[in-house]
């Protein structure tokens, strides 16, 4: 019997990417328009060898969601230093010494993805993440580059709602 086309691959499929540069972030705190470039969720699953006989078998291990490192513009006002600054006080405050509660210094972060017009095509929820690293940038009197800042956070765990 002769081969069939199917009807699917008779016409046209439309193809639209997605681009790096049609995201917003939403961060308790820090205003989204100050996310200059973020880190889409990263999984890595552990391996388990499994040994019986003379052959070796793998199973599943844990589930390990990696860090994501975001970069913030630095303007006079609103500071970005003071809202990231603001979160790393939950974490920690440095005149005291005291350190916080996880109920306080965890946040959920949206992470959405746009299409060509606006519209949501992906939606990212990270849940409990916590700072585990800022760099403040550098100040140099050779450059006028906008001043910018460096944050690492790390999620519990990240749902793609779609």
């Amino acid at each position: 019997m002769a081969n069939l086309v199917l009807e699917q691959e008779l016409f046209f499929t439309a193809f639209e990417p997605k681009t790096v540069n049609r995201y917003v972030m939403y961060i308790e705190g820090v205003p989204a328009y100050l996310i200059k470039k973020a880190e889409r969720p990263k999984l890595q699953q552990e391996k388990k060898k499994l040994d019986h006989i003379n052959l070796q078998r793998y199973v599943k291990g844990k589930s390990i969601w990696g860090e994501l490192k975001l970069e913030l513009y630095d303007p006079i006002v609103p500071s970005g230093a003071q809202a990231v600054m603001e979160w790393v006080r939950l974490h920690h405050e440095s005149v005291t010494g005291r350190d916080g509660y996880a109920e306080f210094y965890k946040k959920d972060i949206i992470l959405n993805v746009l299409g060509p017009v606006g519209d949501k095509v992906e939606e990212w929820i990270l849940k409990g993440c916590q700072i585990t690293s800022v760099d403040f940038g550098e100040m140099t009197w050779d450059r006028d580059d906008p001043a910018s800042i460096s944050l690492t956070i790390q999620p519990d765990f990240c749902i793609l709602n779609f």
